[in-house]
């Protein structure tokens, strides 16, 4: 598993090394988000393929894998890079700080990047050497709670897709839906994705070490790579409308909202 997870680094730091000479050019650095969800979604159906585990399990990872990158790449593509009216607002800030800096700083991202897809690949390579024939409780339970992360990400994406095209909503925050319980529905969403895999690829190798991944993926959303980043352009954009739904709703987990006089 160690070979062929290494060799998913090194193929992935080609391409990403690629779309950083494209992003220098273009000054569109939006497109490291869509390659890294096609780049896991393609390395994790690789793995799969040449994995020697339960044929029916690993068809059941690589529909669940493809359903993922699909929806997520396609979604990332259209938002970020075709429909969007310049570049990424967290790039796009992050371009203008570093200045002359930018090629350096951006290298090393999007070289960084290329190590988490390979990461990110290490449940499919766990569930493609699983030998557990499918269909075990655990594997419902996963497949359950996996539905539920992938059904309530594409909601929350689609809901704040539908807000953002009314022009009455400018300056304003969603609250329409999933987002009225949530400051961040769709990272939740993803995350209970992620939280399935250990129960879908624990017969693998090392899988009770996959038990370590979601506590990975939440510190990155909590912490790093996602709502930080997302409120501080929020706070930016929407000043006080944002202060306020900060103070009303909870930042992750669904939970229902505060009344404004409580907070």
């Amino acid at each position: 598993m160690i070979v062929e997870v290494l060799s998913v680094w090194g193929v992935a730091s080609v391409a990403m090394a690629a779309a950083w000479v494209w992003q220098l050019r273009s000054r569109d650095a939006g497109i490291v988000d869509v390659l890294w969800a096609y780049g896991v979604g393609g390395a994790g159906l690789w793995l799969l393929a040449a994995g020697d585990g339960d044929p029916g399990r690993r068809a059941v990872l690589a529909v669940l894998l493809a359903l993922w990158s699909l929806r997520l790449g396609t979604h990332l593509l259209l938002d970020r890079v075709l429909r969007s009216r310049g570049e990424d607002g967290r790039y796009a800030d992050w371009r203008a700080s570093s200045g002359a800096r930018w090629p350096l700083v951006s290298g090393a991202f999007f070289l960084a990047q290329a190590l988490f897809v390979a990461l990110f690949a290490i449940p499919a390579a766990c569930g493609a050497q699983d030998p557990r024939p499918w269909g075990e409780p655990l594997d419902w339970l996963g497949l359950v709670l996996w539905g539920a992360g992938w059904s309530i990400e594409a909601l929350a994406d689609r809901q704040l897709a539908a807000w953002r095209r009314d022009p009455a909503h400018a300056g304003r925050t969603c609250r329409a839906g999933l987002w009225r319980y949530s400051r961040h529905p769709n990272y939740f969403g993803e995350w209970l994705q992620w939280l399935a895999w250990p129960l879908l690829a624990l017969g693998g190798p090392a899988g009770l070490w996959l038990l370590l991944h979601p506590l990975l993926v939440l510190a990155f959303l909590w912490w790093f790579t996602g709502i930080p980043h997302c409120e501080r352009r929020a706070l930016r954009s929407r000043g006080d409308d944002y202060r306020r739904y900060q103070q009303t709703t909870s930042p992750f987990f669904p939970w229902p909202p505060r009344s404004e006089e409580a907070s």
